[in-house]
């Protein structure tokens, strides 16, 4: 395998600029609706915000991966003399909450960094730069993905055995 280089984008979060107008959610909502921007159902956002009225804290967390399985982890945390459980700054979607799953199919939601724009349109619309994009470059491991030749050869290795299918290349390779 060879190493490529991959632009990651992500979502940089300034919680103390964010004051919870939830134009992110309105946006990402709107942009993942079918047909586009037909519809507003905030579940359907990849986006949500964690608030604290009283303090007037607000947090915006986007979703992640999913998880198939409940995580272990229940830290909490005390931000402002307010106690949040982990899973309140998860980004994951898993069986144990309802947060980041599509309300028609309940099918897990992970933010897709609103693939086809030039950024993320939850980005692109916070009057209050609360949200910031940021792209890095990662080297990853490239995998190589077999072509239809090798997928067929294998297939007929699989069937006929390795030395079976050498002397039928061999014979056609005699015949040229």
């Amino acid at each position: 395998m060879s190493k490529v280089k991959k632009k990651i984008k992500t979502i940089k979060i300034d919680v103390d600029k964010c004051n919870g107008c939830r134009a992110c959610e309105v946006i990402c909502s709107a942009f993942h609706a079918n047909p586009k921007y037909s519809s507003n159902n905030p579940e359907r956002s990849r986006i949500r915000l964690i608030r604290h009225p009283i303090k007037d804290v607000y947090l915006p967390v986007y979703a992640g991966e999913y998880a198939g399985a409940e995580c272990m982890g229940r830290d909490k945390y005390v931000i402002d003399g307010r106690e949040y459980d982990e899973c309140g700054f998860c980004r994951a979607s898993c069986p144990s909450r309802k947060l980041f799953k599509e309300p028609d199919s309940g099918l897990p939601l992970k933010c897709d960094m609103c693939e086809g724009e030039e950024e993320p349109l939850c980005v692109k619309w916070c009057i209050n730069d609360a949200l910031v994009c940021e792209e890095r470059e990662e080297e990853e491991e490239e995998e190589v993905k077999p072509g239809d030749v090798e997928i067929g050869v294998e297939s007929m290795v699989d069937k006929y055995g390795l030395q079976k299918v050498m002397d039928a290349v061999a014979r056609m390779s005699r015949k040229d």
